[in-house]
């Protein structure tokens, strides 16, 4: 399968999170995600975006996110990179632990991103995230290669029931 690299690059504004919704949509319908792995990659990537434009660039306007998104024959890799400090990613406290106590929601963001994905990474300083997605059936060859056949199927179809009513 051929490696497959796609670039998004946008200023620090939460309103931005448009384009970033449309880049998965793209990208999803280009690999014919299913419903399931679609809306994992949409709140994943979204929530680490968010993180990225309010934590990591404190929503400064000035401040560039970059969403970079690669393809292989493992899945999906989506990288958030922000202009910010970073934080320190080793040791954020549970979520799970005083769910109801407000002083316990640092650390849900990236709670929810581990549950989803297969793997996440950071860089060194926390200012990189890479969500993983070990999505096994994507291949963008076989992918164009079934929907020749459906086509190809579906024209033998029609022509089958045009010679019945003929």
């Amino acid at each position: 399968m051929t490696k497959r690299k796609q670039e998004l690059e946008f200023s620090s504004d939460i309103k931005n999170l448009y384009k970033v919704e449309k880049f998965i949509e793209e990208i999803s319908d280009l690999y014919h995600i299913n419903n399931t792995y679609f809306g994992n990659l949409m709140i994943a990537i979204t929530e680490a975006v968010t993180n990225a434009i309010v934590h990591g660039n404190a929503s400064d306007s000035s401040k560039n996110v970059k969403l970079e998104f690669t393809s292989d024959k493992q899945g999906l890799a989506f990288k958030i990179i922000d202009e910010g400090n970073g934080f320190d990613f080793r040791n954020l406290p549970s979520p799970l632990n005083g769910l109801n106590e407000e002083k316990n929601e640092v650390g849900r963001g990236i709670f929810l991103i581990k549950s989803l994905t297969d793997e996440l990474n950071f860089n060194e300083s926390g200012n990189e995230i890479e969500l993983i997605f070990k999505i096994s059936s994507i291949n963008h060859e076989t992918s164009l290669d079934r929907i020749d056949k459906l086509k190809q199927y579906n024209k033998a179809v029609d022509k089958k029931k045009k010679n019945i009513v003929e």
